[in-house]
């Protein structure tokens, strides 16, 4: 059976060196600073370059994958690329950028690597061009974080982005970079280890509570870190739908939309993941692993393996769910 990882970064340092000193990038720079803490920000930078040849390198990357038994990757930016501080004359060349970049990456591993690129979320105007764009170049979809500076994902703006992502199939990968609890996570690295997974159960609960998911039933949205918090607490959201009368912005109760998301599996813990497969169904769920960070696995097969060990999800998980949310079947 294929292996896919569905959830592996590229770094791209022509980004970094379009935006850098453009007006907004140093206060960008210095929340960023504030919401992390200057300890995280010594470990990450150290970490980075580190491994900055299997974010930047094919055939590093391609030896990693071997070593691991993965068979192919659906490679993302990674998300300190969003800029979302960014006007719409730089946000057009971040996305460029990003998504011929990325494309040029998995070109040189046809099979194996697949891309996604990136739409500026802080510009809901322009997010269908950047889909057709990363489209036009072969990539699957866009990546996307879970908010950008006063819009939610709830936001009206959004609702011509979403309906041309499912008219067209682009895959849309939900990946928190950022979080708004700021100052308070910013030691201990809890920005990264508390404010990503509860970023994402915010976001899909702003998808699943405002109906998006109803008025979009083909929209293929995949949510990064399992989820987070929100497929394991859906009994209190459950609960909030059905007595109160300002939850009910969604037709049916929350838990009934997670069967209609797909998610990861990189949630740190086999017990969780069980549960994850359990509670959105065997063919939801996905490998990832946030490739080559260190907050993702490096063993990604070995570690579902340990988790679904009889179960007959397992291929499922491992990669015949990738291939029929990527429309992969003729490409690998």
């Amino acid at each position: 059976m294929i292996t896919i990882d569905v959830h592996a970064h590229v770094l791209l340092p022509e980004i970094e060196q379009a935006v850098a000193g453009r007006p907004g990038h140093a206060g960008h720079r210095e929340l960023d600073a504030r919401r992390n803490g200057p300890a995280a920000l010594e470990v990450s930078g150290r970490m980075i370059g580190e491994r900055f040849p299997r974010l930047t390198q094919v055939p590093v990357r391609l030896a990693d994958m071997d070593r691991t038994g993965v068979d192919a990757q659906i490679v993302s930016p990674s998300p300190s690329h969003y800029h979302y501080w960014a006007d719409a004359d730089m946000a057009r060349t971040v996305w460029r950028l990003a998504n011929e970049a990325t494309a040029a990456h998995c070109a040189q591993a046809p099979g194996r690597l697949h891309g996604l690129g990136l739409a500026p979320l802080q510009h809901p105007s322009l997010m269908v061009e950047a889909v057709d764009h990363a489209l036009g170049l072969g990539l699957k979809g866009v990546e996307i974080s879970s908010h950008a500076p006063g819009l939610e994902l709830s936001d009206p703006a959004y609702e011509p982005f979403w309906a041309h992502a499912a008219a067209t199939g682009a895959v849309v990968f939900l990946h928190p970079f950022g979080c708004t609890l700021d100052e308070r996570l910013d030691r201990w690295y809890l920005s990264n280890i508390v404010g990503q997974p509860a970023e994402n159960a915010v976001a899909l609960s702003h998808l699943i509570f405002s109906g998006v998911l109803d008025r979009h039933p083909r929209l293929r949205l995949l949510a990064a870190h399992g989820g987070g918090y929100l497929p394991t607490y859906l009994g209190r959201a459950d609960h909030g739908w059905r007595v109160r009368s300002d939850a009910r912005g969604c037709a049916e109760p929350p838990s009934a939309y997670i069967r209609r998301l797909w998610f990861d599996s990189l949630v740190h813990d086999p017990v969780v993941l069980r549960h994850l497969v359990e509670t959105a169904g065997p063919g939801r769920v996905l490998l990832g692993s946030d490739y080559p960070f260190d907050m993702g696995a490096e063993d990604p097969l070995n570690r579902l393996r340990a988790a679904l060990p009889d179960d007959p999800a397992l291929d499922a998980v491992r990669g015949r769910n990738a291939l029929h949310l990527f429309d992969l079947k003729d490409n690998v």
